[in-house]
């Protein structure tokens, strides 16, 4: 599902991504731990495309994600022509950012309305049923400020389900979230993991990615350092730096 080939990104003469290489099958869920810095939540943005690349090819679904290839160069798709491929890919941020003055049903039937161009009759039939999904149904007329920060959280998955994706990215989901509301969301992603939804997800919850995770990938320095079955890195991890991040951590 997601095929990177030596990607790397730069911010000025800061390199964020040194040529990372890395496959992703169809129905795996990865996880990517790694200190601050270490590029990877600038990799989850670069596969679909709010960051482009400086070198490297990047595919989800055997297409070029943000470029097309012309000979052996890459040229950059229109902003158009990139958010049409942008609605296969669903991302779930640390903060919810959910339409404040939108009630939690709004909310998650604004993207396939006004994106896709979904009857809306249809749209909250599915957005119901993706409410109650995430343990929501009761919740379906409120606003995001009188919703807990684990409740908009699990609304902001919802709200990335509706546009029915291929992937779905998490960028540190459970990080802004009180310790106490963090099951309720990897709950949710749990229960999603299960359903055959290709997922990468970038996380400190190490307890998630050993139970739920078939690949976990260690950064630093914009490199991959260590990857390979979670309980097994988790466990006896077998590069230094791992082992110091993990001493940590765990």
């Amino acid at each position: 599902m997601v095929e990177a080939r030596g990607v790397s990104k730069s911010f000025g003469t800061n390199q964020v991504l040194r040529s990372i290489t890395l496959d992703v099958k169809r129905g795996e869920v990865m996880c990517m731990i790694g200190p601050s810095g270490s590029g990877k939540s600038t990799f989850l943005r670069c596969i679909n495309h709010l960051e482009n690349i400086d070198a490297g090819r990047l595919r989800v679904d055997g297409r070029l994600v943000g470029y097309e290839e012309r000979g052996d160069k890459l040229y950059e798709l229109k902003p158009k022509v990139a958010a049409r491929q942008r609605r296969d890919i669903g991302m779930v941020f640390q903060r919810f950012n959910l339409f404040p003055h939108m009630t939690a049903l709004e909310n998650v039937i604004e993207a396939p309305v006004q994106v896709k161009g979904e009857r809306k009759g249809v749209a909250v039939e599915r957005a119901r049923a993706l409410l109650e999904r995430v343990g929501l149904s009761g919740k379906a007329d409120a606003y995001p400020a009188h919703l807990s920060g684990g409740q908009q959280q699990r609304v902001a998955i919802a709200r990335a389900l509706a546009m029915e994706p291929k992937l779905m990215l998490f960028d540190e989901p459970t990080s802004a979230l009180d310790p106490e509301l963090v099951g309720e969301v990897l709950d949710v992603m749990k229960q999603l993991a299960a359903s055959g939804m290709t997922m990468i997800v970038v996380t400190h919850e190490m307890g998630f990615a050993r139970e739920v995770a078939d690949s976990l990938v260690f950064m630093d320095g914009g490199v991959v350092v260590e990857e390979g079955d979670p309980r097994e890195v988790l466990a006896n991890p077998q590069h230094e730096r791992t082992k110091a991040f993990l001493g940590k951590v765990l």
